[in-house]
């Protein structure tokens, strides 16, 4: 059996408290402007991008989530879902781990709804989790590859991107999402 101590619950306790808080809460303009900029890379960095978003009933796009961690960790960020191009909802990501970590880094998470079901699924929760609420194929995609050579049978499509491109062996598992009010 795991148990954590009570100096490490206090700080997992602060760190969900200070995420959770409204006091780093982006307006829906600076999200959208980190939205654009986030989808605009992907699609210079990613070949075919394009054309693969082209199929998509929706993207969900957190341009930036921070995960922080000393023993136990967080991550946080704020992100829109957009819908023919236009911004319809906003959301917030949010997850906690334990096990050795140490430092920060900052992601973008892009998720690709293919399926109208499934998004309408994902519209219609008030506290989404991947892998429990959804699957989601999370994209390892080395250079050279092509989106348009790439089949894929989820109807929800991850991507993990760091500053040097799309990153490997993640999962989005246990990520919960929820629909901020703005």
């Amino acid at each position: 059996m795991f148990s954590i101590s009570p100096l490490n619950k206090g700080l997992l306790f602060f760190i969900l408290f200070q995420f959770g808080t409204t006091t780093f809460a982006a307006s829906k303009e600076e999200i959208d402007i980190k939205v654009d900029a986030a989808l605009g890379k992907f699609l210079e960095d990613v070949d075919g991008a394009e054309r693969f978003l082209s199929r998509a009933k929706g993207v969900l796009v957190f341009p930036e989530v921070i995960k922080a961690g000393f023993g136990i960790g967080g991550e946080y960020g704020e992100g829109a879902l957009r819908i023919g191009g236009n911004s319809v909802d906003y959301y917030n990501t949010a997850s906690a781990s334990i096990g050795f970590q140490l430092g920060a880094q900052m992601k973008t998470i892009i998720l690709v709804f293919l399926a109208g079901d499934a998004l309408e699924d994902f519209r219609n929760s008030s506290n989404w989790e991947a892998g429990v609420d959804g699957s989601v194929a999370v994209v390892e995609f080395g250079a050279g590859k092509d989106l348009t050579t790439t089949s894929f049978d989820q109807p929800i499509v991850g991507f993990v991107i760091n500053n040097k491109g799309l990153m490997y062996n993640l999962t989005l598992e246990g990520t919960k999402i929820t629909k901020l009010n703005k």
